[in-house]
């Protein structure tokens, strides 16, 4: 008969849980939309300064 290793798959199971438990966040939490914003907010920045500083 085949020996059933419960064991072993409960093991790594748990390497799993102990990472995901000790990921935090520790950076400040910045709503997604205001990186949309800010891009776009650049990207006007950049062509205005094409037209009033050309090269």
């Amino acid at each position: 008969m085949a020996k059933d290793n419960n064991n072993e798959n409960f093991q790594s199971g748990a390497g799993l849980i102990r990472y995901f438990n000790e990921e935090e966040i520790k950076g400040p939490a910045i709503d997604p939309k205001l990186i949309i914003y800010m891009g776009i907010a650049m990207a006007v920045i950049v062509e205005l300064a094409k037209v009033f500083w050309p090269i």
